[in-house]
């Protein structure tokens, strides 16, 4: 790979693979509502604090979400209104390819029921 392309595409995957863990998206789902404190993504998530905090700090380093302190509590917040565009297409888009695989799946099941299978004994009167 030589191309001048390759930094830029180098970096979207990178941020792509970011978003590959299914906890990261939920706590940017979550997020979408406003900032919440570490306690109520504990209870919303219902995994250990280690785990979220190791996601969090994923999506800090990655610039997705910061974090605010007051007194003992931590509350995080999504650093801007992209990455709430950013899931509304990620929605439409699997929206869209499960709509296609719902349609593939129908049709397999349809020439499935339309088959004669081929030892099918025929019917009584028949030939």
């Amino acid at each position: 790979m030589n191309g001048a392309w390759v930094p830029r595409c180098q970096a979207k995957a990178d941020f792509f693979r970011m978003l590959g863990h299914p906890l990261r998206v939920r706590v940017l789902e979550l997020l979408q509502d406003g900032p919440m404190p570490v306690r109520r993504l504990l209870a919303e998530l219902e995994v250990e604090p280690s785990a979220l905090s190791q996601q969090l700090a994923v999506l800090r380093r990655a610039g997705m979400v910061v974090a605010t302190r007051r007194g003992s509590t931590v509350s995080y917040a999504l650093v801007g209104g992209n990455v709430t565009g950013l899931l509304r297409a990620a929605r439409r888009v699997l929206a869209d390819v499960l709509s296609g695989q719902h349609a593939l799946l129908a049709e397999l099941r349809q020439a499935e029921a339309d088959a004669v299978p081929a030892d099918a004994v025929p019917a009584a009167g028949a030939g």
